[in-house]
């Protein structure tokens, strides 16, 4: 497959990543550090080290895994590692994981001295359709996502299907959910392409046209002040049921499925303010319902999930504000919505 060009690097796909050598090679980094959660040191570390068996030179940074780690605390730590290890201006991170290490790699490597490179290896299904392609950095503060963050582009990004072998099911449909989100503000041809696929095998092929659709939209708005936000079609309310359930479940809800919650709810405010037609909320609502398991979004919760809505990182003086889609494939943005409709939509998805 081609590598699909983005802004200052490239994409590549299934390279093996041969493009790599290449780039340590030209750039002679004084230190390359290998950034990984204790999951992927154990699985992808040893798959890492398979594709590059001539370079041995590289130290590991490792840290606990898991969303409630992204945070101030643990980039602390971070820093004071490369520290330790006398990392200067000229080194590289490899951020060798899911869309929490692609997300707190690249803001620790663009913060570090200023700035560092890094480059992503996604090994996610999720991280690689979604977190690590875009040039966002960010991290969470008070279960609220991606409150501190930086636009910073990585060297190079590298989407290698071998890593998704080490993925369960439940991660393989947690990723699924963007690529879903891809169809129906994008491309309603792919939208019907995904929905007679399997989950658990998604074709290279399929992976390449989600980031070629996340592209196409970065690249025209890459510091996200107008379509770029259709992105986020799902994720206003997705986020809040996220960090909702974060703090309060004994097993939280993945990214995933907490966005096919807000897809499902955010396609009925579509229908209300977008006119999205009946039949397209149905079959959206149907099929989403037919692959994720339903969460009870309890009622005592409303207040709360409101409360985060409003502390959205992409409301505008003080209005809680939506992507939503006027057609299947066709998404729009800055929508105005109000707290009793949001509220209705909760109502709907728990009705289903």
């Amino acid at each position: 497959m081609e590598p699909i060009k983005s802004a200052g690097h490239s994409i590549y796909f299934e390279s093996g990543l041969s493009p790599l050598k290449d780039i340590l090679e030209k750039n002679k980094y004084s230190k390359v550090f290998v950034f990984a959660d204790t999951n992927t040191a154990e699985l992808c570390i040893p798959v890492f080290r398979s594709l590059l068996d001539d370079i041995e030179d590289f130290d590991i940074i490792e840290t606990d895994s898991g969303e409630e780690n992204k945070n101030i605390d643990f980039c602390i730590g971070i820093w004071k590692t490369l520290l330790d290890f006398g990392a200067d201006r000229k080194c590289l991170m490899i951020n060798l994981g899911g869309g929490v290490i692609t997300d707190m790699g690249g803001f620790v490597a663009s913060t570090y001295k200023r700035g560092i490179d890094f480059i992503n290896i996604p090994t996610t299904l999720l991280s690689q359709v979604d977190a690590s392609v875009g040039g966002k950095t960010g991290i969470d503060i008070d279960n609220v996502k991606n409150m501190v963050g930086t636009f910073s582009l990585p060297q190079a990004v590298f989407i290698e299907s071998t890593f998704l072998t080490t993925l369960s099911k439940r991660e393989m449909l947690s990723g699924f959910a963007e690529m879903i989100k891809h169809g129906l503000i994008v491309d309603a041809a792919y939208y019907e392409e995904l929905k007679n696929s399997d989950y658990q095998n998604i074709t290279a092929q399929a992976i390449y046209r989600s980031v070629e659709i996340k592209n196409e939209v970065v690249t025209e708005d890459p510091l996200e002040k107008g379509l770029r936000k259709i992105l986020n079609f799902g994720h206003t309310i997705g986020h809040a049921v996220e960090s909702y359930s974060l703090s309060k479940d004994k097993k939280p809800l993945t990214h995933g499925e907490a966005i096919a919650i807000g897809m499902v709810c955010e396609g009925f405010l579509s229908a209300k303010y977008c006119n999205l037609t009946e039949d397209e909320l149905k079959d959206l609502s149907t099929y989403i319902l037919s692959i994720y398991p339903k969460y009870n979004v309890k009622e005592k919760s409303f207040d709360a999930l409101i409360g985060l809505m409003q502390s959205d990182k992409k409301n505008e003086e003080g209005h809680i504000l939506f992507s939503l889609l006027e057609k299947i494939g066709h998404c729009t943005f800055n929508c105005k919505v109000t707290d009793k409709d949001i509220l209705e939509s909760l109502n709907y998805y728990n009705s289903l």
